[in-house]
């Protein structure tokens, strides 16, 4: 085959993908694994001039092939003009996604010069972006397109050079010429010499004792270089972001299905993962807790012995007599709001590499969100002085509040200092999934009381969420959830629990917004339902609850400015909001089909035609 023009002979082994090839063997790393299931599209790469996923194509298949990836898109080392496009409109952000994005809008490009906005939507449909939004995207496809065709000068896509503040300035990202040409280096990406693979065994229980674990077998195996278990931790056993109840590896006890229990250290990702298969562990399984309301019930089974009640935190807010606001009010509504917990999918897997320095420094690259913190507990957990471990934030390709949490960084430290060689670590999808830590699901129980006029007399709000396994962002997360549940509502009478417990599900961290989220969808759901009660329109009712000038917060911060109503005003003018009652929907609505508007989405047929959408093509 050739890759990139270059041609290329060499022996593999059979049961390697193309994308393995390309990346493992040739280390051309632009093109990126997000899925391994040909859904997410950042391994795209041209074969024989066909946009093909590389990691579902067996690399038997490719022989005899031209093959061109991100790497070869540039023009005698420069920037082509798509990717100048793609630099000038920001839409790279963290960057993962882009060689696959590049790949298939220079497909799109290729396939017809004059794609309009619709056609290259489509034809970028096969590809997966957790950063942007595809808004810009789609713009710098355009761009592209019009200077391609000579309709926009190149000139445009030069920086804008501007004097004064950087800030409310056009320029471009530092990074982004990395990014669009598939040059930045991710974790998953670094390589070093003599470097060992490792592969982590996880429980397939949700709650279980360890009666045995014998890793004599996969010790004795050639190519296995380290082993290790909780037995190789030389400091304190602990972990998290704001209690260290997480074991690096478990000790004595399972508490999810996906707990790490031992890792492999070999020379290829093969043996690593034969060698766990050696590996014998005897459980005795335990009652698993897999509902919050059955975690807080009398006698329910323990999950961490030294949190006898499974409650992680409870933040409580209590302001003026809840009940006698109740009692005087008109109207009491109540309901019970659910969330669901949710996969950050960021298209990046965890990974790391971890190595010792020459003067015996532990290093670990890894997309750690919070490396200051991850530092300081690896230096108890190892039993080292905190100058001797050193932790590089490695480019993030998405993380979202998910990358903060430290699962995996503790077990690389170990395999490293177990075989003095340097070791990386590579998620598969399937493992961030059973994994990593997942936002908060809830149950709110939500109770408001109003007078006639729609003012808000009394609140009540109960939330339980599930924390999982471990406590993780927990703690922060029931704060913010307990300060913001009411919404900027002035509110005079009101009881607030923000409840988080241990259950045997997958533990629960950060993610965007953490907590408020999560309590905003109960309030904001809750006015809807009493405007509806109420018959009043919903922006109404808001209009009338919100905080002022001189208000007191629920947290008894008194409000000198307050732009809330200003701000909602003008949001309203820009969605042409029509006023009247919140259950008034349908055709006989006058703020639908309008300029700037397009159809409402149904599933029967469509009430008004599509717009004439303009193609892009040439006169």
């Amino acid at each position: 085959m050739t890759v990139n023009g270059r041609p290329v002979k060499q022996s593999v082994s059979p049961h390697l993908r193309l994308l393995d090839f390309l990346r493992e063997e040739l280390h051309w790393t632009g093109s990126k694994e997000g899925c391994g299931a040909g859904e997410c599209g950042s391994c795209s790469v041209f074969v024989d001039g066909v946009l093909m996923k590389s990691c579902l194509m067996p690399v038997a298949k490719a022989q005899h092939s031209e093959i061109e990836t991100i790497e070869g898109l540039e023009e005698q080392g420069k920037l082509n003009v798509l990717q100048q496009a793609f630099q000038k409109t920001g839409a790279s952000q963290c960057g993962y996604c882009i060689p696959g994005m590049m790949m298939a809008a220079t497909a799109a490009l290729r396939a017809n010069p004059y794609a309009g906005r619709e056609e290259i939507k489509e034809r970028l449909g096969g590809n997966i972006c957790r950063c942007t939004g595809y808004q810009k995207m789609f713009e710098a496809t355009e761009l592209a397109r019009d200077v391609m065709n000579g309709k926009l000068t190149i000139e445009l896509l030069k920086e804008e050079k501007e004097e004064g503040p950087f800030i409310g300035s056009n320029s471009f990202r530092i990074d982004t010429s990395s990014k669009v040409t598939g040059a930045l280096k991710y974790a998953g990406d670094m390589v070093m010499p003599q470097m060992l693979h490792m592969q982590v065994l996880r429980s397939p229980y949700p709650h279980a004792e360890i009666l045995e674990l014998d890793t004599s077998e996969a010790e004795a195996m050639a190519g296995v270089e380290a082993v290790v278990t909780h037995r190789d931790v030389q400091g304190i056993d602990g972990f998290g972001v704001f209690t260290d109840d997480q074991p690096v590896l478990a000790r004595g006890k399972v508490r999810y299905v996906g707990d790490a229990i031992a890792a492999v250290a070999a020379e290829d990702v093969l043996t690593a993962k034969e060698a766990l298969k050696k590996i014998k562990v005897r459980y005795r399984e335990l009652v698993a807790i897999t509902k919050t309301e059955d975690a807080i019930k009398t006698g329910a089974v323990i999950i961490h012995d030294d949190v006898p009640d499974n409650i992680v935190m409870h933040i409580p807010i209590r302001k003026g007599n809840v009940d006698k606001g109740m009692a005087e009010a008109d109207f009491v509504i109540e309901e019970t709001y659910y969330t669901q917990p949710v996969e950050h999918a960021y298209l990046e897997p965890e990974a790391g590499l971890a190595y010792l320095d020459a003067d015996g420094t532990l290093v670990i690259q890894s997309p750690s969100q919070n490396i200051t913190h991850h530092r300081q507990k690896l230096a108890k957990i190892l039993d080292m002085p905190v100058n001797r471990v050193r932790m590089i934030m490695s480019p993030v390709g998405g993380g979202f509040g998910g990358k903060e949490d430290m699962h995996y960084q503790g077990i690389l430290a170990l395999a490293v200092l177990k075989s003095r060689r340097p070791v990386r670590y590579v998620f598969t999808r399937e493992e961030s999934i059973i994994a990593s830590a997942k936002r908060h699901p809830f149950s709110i129980k939500y109770q408001l009381g109003l007078n006639r006029e729609g003012l808000i007399q009394a609140s009540k709000i109960h939330m339980l969420a599930d924390a999982g396994a471990y406590n993780c962002s927990t703690e922060g997360v029931m704060r913010k959830a307990a300060i913001l549940a009411a919404g900027p509502y002035a509110i005079e009478n009101l009881m607030v629990d923000a409840i988080g417990v241990y259950t045997n599900n997958t533990p629960s961290g950060a993610m965007r917004s953490f907590g408020a989220m999560q309590s905003q969808f109960a309030t904001e759901c809750h006015l809807d339902l009493c405007a509806e009660k109420l018959e009043m329109d919903p922006v109404e009712l808001r209009r009338k609850n919100f905080f002022k000038e001189g208000d007191e917060t629920h947290t008894r911060q008194e409000l000198g400015s307050v732009s809330m109503l200003e701000v909602f005003n003008s949001a309203l003018d820009l969605a042409d909001w029509e006023t009247g009652i919140s259950n008034s929907r349908g055709a006989t609505r006058s703020d639908l089909a309008q300029s700037g508007n397009r159809p409402p989405c149904t599933l029967g047929a469509r009430q008004f035609p599509l717009e004439t959408i303009s193609t892009g093509q040439a006169a």
